[in-house]
């Protein structure tokens, strides 16, 4: 098979999985390109007009997801920075949802009211050369 046929095979699907109902979304990808994603939005605790980095407690939270990092649980994370002050945390590959969802509970800025915590499946559609 020639591999621009085999590249096309590839695009179709993935606009296969684009298309799929959000319930076989969450079912029908490989396990290495789902991962769980935590996005994070100001809590009732939040002080309006205060900046992100000035936020009381939001050092406790970085250090909770920092010590995440160093296990080699979290891939990516850090806050939007469209004045929206929420923010968000990937998961590494193979982290199960139950224990991502354990560890965005457990985030003292959460369990403060500082940030509320949103757990979302994420499938890698694409990947760029990083």
């Amino acid at each position: 098979m020639s591999t621009r046929r085999t590249s096309l095979r590839a695009a179709a699907g993935l606009l296969s999985a684009a298309a799929l109902s959000p319930a076989e979304a969450q079912t029908a990808p490989p396990a290495r390109d789902q991962r769980w994603v935590v996005v994070h939005r100001p809590g009732p605790a939040w002080q309006p007009g205060v900046s992100l980095f000035e936020q009381p407690g939001l050092d406790t939270h970085i250090a909770h997801y920092r010590r995440w990092q160093q296990e080699g649980k979290l891939a990516l994370g850090g806050p939007f920075m469209d004045g929206s002050a929420g923010g968000m945390m990937i998961a590494a590959a193979g982290v199960p949802e139950a224990e991502v969802r354990a560890h965005a509970q457990s985030d003292p800025a959460v369990q403060s009211g500082l940030l509320t915590a949103e757990l979302r499946p994420w499938l890698i559609g694409m990947r760029g050369t990083v």
